[in-house]
């Protein structure tokens, strides 16, 4: 009898030592500071081998690991995020060599200039053999449908990077409000459909057929708002952008983690993009985290055992096969 395919969380997040260390000793790093980092939870000090433990009790065998949301640092001049993404890019490199059989790499990279993330992505995928990157919704308020990122989705086809969008501190809902948690309860929502929409109107899906894109926390409100999409699509022809066909015909292009916290809603994307674009995500060590992903998974009557072993394991096996 083979051997199972490891269980792999795709979402899961690292706050780098080398950032932690210089915290410790009361340093900037790179002109971040104690502040960032969410270094208030206790889960982000945590040794790999305690984390392994974690994982361990999750019946998780391998975290695609991703840094902290507070290193993207785009708004900084380009070249000191660069030398921020590298050494970033470098300790998770160090993880997953270090431990090949449970971690994956994801590594950020200095979008505000994409020539040099261009080459932090070259770097990445060749020399750290990472297995992709973690990008934001958007660059500085610029949204992907950009001409200028074009050279970017060009390389991250060739290279085969597996890009996990998540949103940063600031979500389109903080401009109305900040209360209640409400910029990240429902603005990673609202900004995953947003990064959806300008990559499906821009033409991006259709000039690069072979990017590997992931719409963390499910895909936020993508999978509900696709059909109001298509009517608009429909009753506005000048307002179609580049699309190819109606907006939910591009659903099937794109992944999406598991991060849902409710079976109907889980069972709702599953109808509308199919168990093989799905893949497990628990947002590990964040408190929004599901603690529990497996035995949660596993007890959903509504999730079919072959959709419960396609998000466990088979859509990771054949795009990380390096990993898997």
């Amino acid at each position: 009898m083979s051997t199972p395919a490891p269980v792999v969380d795709v979402h899961a997040h690292l706050t780098i030592k080398k950032f932690r260390d210089a915290i410790g000793r009361n340093e900037c790093w790179h002109g971040m500071t104690s502040a960032d980092g969410e270094l208030d939870n206790p889960r982000n000090h945590w040794s790999t081998a305690r984390r392994i433990e974690e994982m361990d009790r999750m019946g998780v065998d391998m975290q695609l690991v991703s840094p902290t949301d507070a290193f993207y640092q785009y708004r900084q001049d380009a070249k000191t995020t660069a030398t921020i993404a590298a050494e970033v890019n470098d300790e998770i490199a160090e993880l997953k060599r270090d431990h090949p059989t449970r971690f994956g790499g994801l590594g950020t990279l200095p979008m505000q200039d994409v020539d040099l993330a261009v080459a932090e992505m070259s770097r990445g995928m060749g020399e750290l053999e990472l297995d992709g990157f973690m990008i934001e919704d958007h660059v500085n308020g610029l949204t992907y449908d950009s001409p200028v990122f074009a050279p970017l989705w060009e390389a991250a086809e060739e290279l085969g990077a597996f890009l996990f969008i998540h949103q940063n501190m600031r979500t389109s809902v903080a401009y109305r409000t900040r209360n209640y948690f409400l910029p990240n309860s429902i603005g990673n929502l609202v900004d995953r459909a947003i990064t959806y929409a300008t990559f499906v109107y821009g033409g991006v899906m259709d000039d690069y057929p072979g990017l590997k894109i992931c719409l963390g926390h499910a895909g936020g409100y993508t999978a509900f708002a696709v059909d109001r999409m298509d009517h608009g699509w429909k009753v506005w022809p000048s307002s179609r952008g580049r699309t190819s066909g109606p907006p939910s015909s591009y659903a099937r292009r794109f992944y999406y983690d598991s991060v849902t916290y409710q079976a109907r809603t889980l069972r709702f994307l599953l109808d509308v993009v199919g168990a093989d674009r799905v893949l497990l995500g628990t947002d590990w060590p964040a408190p929004m985290a599901i603690d529990d992903p497996v035995a949660w998974l596993t007890s959903q009557s509504e999730i079919t055992a072959a959709e419960r072993e396609s998000i466990l394991r088979e859509t990771a096996a054949s795009l990380f096969q390096r990993a898997a």
